[in-house]
């Protein structure tokens, strides 16, 4: 087969030729992988080949090594451990003769590609000579060959865990890269490789940065690559710096000095990629200082092993002054696009977060930044002040900041309607949203909110929604943050009298013909969600009439026929919106019985609707339906079983939705909704039910994040068919147990132990709904042998210690179920356990309330079959 040819044709213009080539791709692949992987890393190696071929020849044999989805990584990683070890040989040769190509784009592709390979054999202790063989090519000219393989090392540390490397190795790796990147290096593109390839090596150097001489000469030469003159350089080594910030906080306070003088230099007179860069610095050391504060709280004593330094609070004279200067370089189009992220953003976020780190320090530094130039005549000023009062609204106690709002409200409800600048205007309302955020609420004990001021808030605030699509859509954000504070208000809100009108206003929004800008139709039907959410019950008339309009615009989107895929995007975009809200108006409806019952009029209809948008292929949308149906199961209950025979096939669907497992996951959650509503009336479909959950458990194709949903939902099942559950509990039993064993003894960083805590938090919601399904029933003997194990798992997570605050009140909930369900054949297993008695006293003396209440009432059960 010639390669080279199928390569060009697969890059052809031409439809028809490309696809032939794709396709014959692709049968070389499957009918003889080793031979393909040959020809695409010698097509690459090849320099009498064209570029464009060998850079997809590399581009094609990369995406043999690697996949986003974990499945189908597994898959490759797996198909490449098993090829012939002669074919992987010389196809890693290639490779690396690749590294010396004239050919830049070749020698890039190369350098993923070794990256890939060393990613699935280093951790299985394959490769050995490669790092070698690196770092020897780095110490050979020319310069191009040296700067792939810097390159090189850059991308394998990024593949590679830690500690898969042994120290001398990462010593020589990192020398390697810190001369490269020295400034006797003269070729700009090797520093500049070396700069970033240090920046993938951070984590590996934890060993060097506990060394005073190592960590010295580190961050000297990061530092001077902050002086270099080609700018890329520099942006590469603040983004060093930003990585060690986060790395090695407690390793600073020596440099911490230096560091902001250069970063001051940077942000007042670089170019924007490096200022940014450098203004990143200062954000993520609030990050780390605002951890620490945050998980021992601000009478912060040295006695823990995790020290605050608190450079902001010291840099507080310095930085302020600093920031505030970057509010004032904005662009003149900065708000009309979505990612645009700019020196004048960077310096408002960082403000923010200084105020979180430092509180009510942070005030007396921008109150006169606001008042020098609140009113001066440039937008620029204006504009600058007002965002710098947003900024710093969370943080600071509301004590310190309601006199401060109370004075600057006028003023920004004028500035909001009759600013000539839309700039000006666009903060201001955004800063409003903020001081409802924070500032009002029944959590705030003083409010700037008064019903003195309410109707103009609303009024300006439904004025504004009128202005340009970025004014209009923070103008929501306000209302939003608005109508969220009277949550809690009681049978009257504020609020009430103007219900109808703000309702009426964001509809009108929503038909704009411009609302598919700056997210404006998103923001109005998330805002008519909230004003409907914290509504009262003086207000559930005006809800109800809102059920057929929304109804209505969701019947008319299903009508639209012979779309381009651009109109079929924003139809499915605006169906998710609707079924949304439908969601949020049927649990309102639903939480009150007179509600409920006049809502029920609806409900035919509204089903019928949600069944239509299932027969429209769109993932976002189905999960939007499906939640939406969720609330109607449980505001019908039993009746809800009419819609089943229908909505039956949809449901399966969803659940066999791996591709887009958001969709799985909600469907798993709308099958407990629906075990509540329809208890022993889910029985017909608990077969189907009961065995795609199964599947679903026991597939590795599945994303990790569905399973403990599907546990939690064994629950539901069993607690609405009682002892019917019977027939399920070997199965479902055997798969708890395989996933209770997976779950202790993990040990990993926190995203792992949050996952983990959440698969336990299912596997005991599971044991408690089964246990409860079957007590009083004659079958609870089914269950007794399962007991020992549960309490050995138990055991084993409370001894751990690693348990979080939901998980230790449903497994102390699930012993008290044990207990009260087997009686007398629980009560000697409980006694005999490791660790019940000390799990209970620690949960009976707990200060979370929910936990005490669960103990107590575990306390009680335990003594009952200890007693018999």
């Amino acid at each position: 087969m010639e390669v080279t040819q199928v390569l060009l044709n697969a890059q052809s213009i031409d439809g028809t030729v490309r696809k032939n080539a794709e396709e014959s791709l692709k049968q070389f692949q499957e009918q003889n992988l080793p031979g393909f992987l040959l020809s695409l890393s010698g097509e690459l190696a090849n320099e009498e080949k064209p570029v464009e071929t060998r850079k997809l020849a590399g581009l094609i044999l990369k995406n043999a090594l690697d996949a986003k989805e974990e499945h189908r990584k597994f898959e490759l990683v797996q198909r490449w451990l098993s090829l012939d070890g002669n074919a992987k040989s010389q196809i890693k040769a290639s490779l690396l003769t690749t590294l010396s190509s004239i050919v830049s784009d070749a020698r890039s592709t190369a350098s993923q590609a070794i990256a890939k390979v060393a990613g699935i054999e280093l951790p299985q202790k394959q490769w050995p000579e490669l790092i070698g063989s690196l770092l020897s090519n780095v110490n050979q000219q020319p310069a191009h060959a040296k700067q792939a393989t810097l390159g090189t090392l850059g991308y394998l540390c990024e593949e590679v865990p830690p500690n898969v490397i042994d120290q001398d190795q990462v010593n020589k790796i990192l020398t390697a890269v810190v001369q490269g990147m020295s400034a006797s290096e003269v070729n700009t593109d090797v520093r500049l490789a070396a700069t970033r390839a240090l920046y993938n090596a951070i984590g590996f150097a934890q060993a060097n940065f506990i060394n005073d001489m190592e960590r010295d000469y580190l961050m000297r030469v990061v530092c001077e690559a902050t002086l270099s003159p080609e700018s890329r350089i520099r942006q590469a080594a603040f983004e060093c710096l930003v990585s060690i910030s986060s790395t090695y906080y407690e390793k600073l306070a020596a440099y911490i000095q230096d560091i902001f003088n250069i970063t001051v230099k940077a942000v007042r007179e670089d170019e924007e990629p490096v200022a940014l860069q450098a203004i990143e610095f200062w954000s993520s050391i609030c990050d780390e200082e605002i951890d620490i504060l945050e998980e021992f709280g601000v009478d912060f004593t040295g006695d823990s092993d995790i020290t605050c330094f608190y450079f902001i609070k010291q840099a507080l004279p310095a930085l302020v002054p600093m920031l505030l200067e970057t509010l004032l370089k904005q662009e003149e189009d900065q708000d009309q696009d979505e990612g645009a992220w700019n020196i004048a953003m960077a310096g408002g976020t960082c403000l923010g977060l200084v105020a979180r780190t430092v509180g009510d320090d942070i005030v007396p530094f921008v109150v006169p930044f606001i008042e020098e130039n609140i009113q001066k005549s440039d937008w620029r000023q204006r504009e600058a002040a007002t965002y710098a009062f947003g900024s710093i609204l969370e943080g600071p106690s509301p004590e310190k900041l309601i006199s401060l709002v109370n004075v600057a409200l006028n003023f920004m409800l004028s500035a909001l309607t009759k600013d000539p600048s839309s700039h000006v205007k666009d903060t201001t309302a955004w800063a409003l949203g903020r001081i409802f955020e924070f500032l009002h609420g029944s959590a705030v004990g003083s409010t700037v909110i008064t019903q003195e001021n309410c109707q103009q808030l609303v009024t300006v605030l439904l004025q504004s929604m009128n202005d340009t699509p970025n004014v209009a859509e923070k103008a929501c954000g306000a209302l939003y943050f608005l109508a969220q504070g009277y949550e809690e208000v009681g049978p009257s809100s504020p609020l009430t009298p103007f219900f109808q009108e703000i309702v009426q206003s964001l509809l009108t929004v929503t038909h704009r013909e411009d609302a598919g800008e700056s997210r404006l139709r998103t923001a109005a039907y998330e805002t008519l969600n909230e004003v409907v959410r914290c509504s009262t019950d003086e207000t559930a008339p005006l809800v109800l009439q809102l059920v057929p309009v929304i109804m209505m615009e969701l019947h008319n989107t299903l009508e639209g026929q012979n779309l381009s895929s651009d109109g079929r995007e924003k139809q499915s975009e605006l169906q998710g919106l609707l079924c949304g809200c439908l969601q949020v108006i049927i649990q309102k409806l639903g939480s009150s019985e007179s509600t409920k019952y006049v809502f029920m009029q609806f409900a035919d209809q509204v089903m019928g609707l949600f069944l239509r948008v299932f027969a429209c292929r769109s993932a976002t949308v189905h999960e939007e339906a499906m939640l939406a149906i969720g609330a109607l199961a449980y505001a019908t209950g039993p009746d809800f079983a009419k819609y089943m025979p229908e909505f039956y096939r949809y449901l399966e669907m969803g659940l066999q939705n791996f591709e887009e497992y958001q969709v799985c996951a909600v469907t798993v959650g709308v099958v407990g909704d629906i075990c509540r509503a329809l208890e022993e009336k889910i029985v017909p479909y608990c077969d189907g039910i009961m065995t795609q959950l199964l599947k679903n458990l026991s597939s590795n194709q599945l994303n990790r994040s569905v399973k403990p949903p599907i546990f939690s939902c064994f629950g539901d099942i069993a607690l609405a068919v009682g002892e019917y559950f019977e027939k399920y509990l070997m199965w479902a039993m055997s798969a708890l147990q395989r996933a209770a064993e997976l779950s202790t003894h993990v040990a990993g960083d926190d995203e792992l132990i949050e996952y983990t805590n959440s698969l336990r938090n299912g596997i005991l919601e599971a044991y408690s709904g089964i246990f409860q399904g079957f007590k009083n029933s004659a079958k609870t003997q089914l269950l007794i042998p399962y007991a020992p194990h549960i309490l050995q798992f138990l055991d084993g997570i409370y001894m751990e210690k690693d348990m979080d605050d939901v998980v230790m009140k449903t497994a102390i909930g699930v012993l008290g179920d044990l207990a009260d369900t087997l009686g007398s054949h629980a009560g000697s297993l409980i006694q005999q356990s490791l660790s019940s008695k000390d799990f209970l006293n620690e949960c009976l003396s707990s200060e979370d309330l929910m936990i005490k209440e669960s103990a107590e009432w575990a306390k009680l059960a335990i003594s009952r079959a200890i007693s018999v």
